[in-house]
């Protein structure tokens, strides 16, 4: 993985972006969730949301190679 990717001529830390995206596709998993009720099945909310953020940060770190973030 490389350290860093030029945005506009800033050198930008790969794990930053992929923090990012992780981000934004975790809140909108959350809040698909809760549209459909998925937290009445859960006791800790804070502890689903952050495993969710865990597995998706993990799925965009193993998917951004192919997507030329990482060699």
């Amino acid at each position: 993985m490389t350290g860093e990717v030029a945005v506009y001529g800033v050198f930008v830390p790969t794990l930053l972006i992929i923090g990012v995206i992780a981000s934004v596709s975790t809140l909108a998993l959350m809040r698909a969730a809760d549209r459909f009720g998925f937290y009445r099945l859960v006791t800790y909310r804070a502890l689903v949301d952050l495993a969710l953020y865990v597995i998706v940060f993990g799925a965009v770190a193993i998917l951004a190679p192919l997507f030329g973030f990482a060699s």
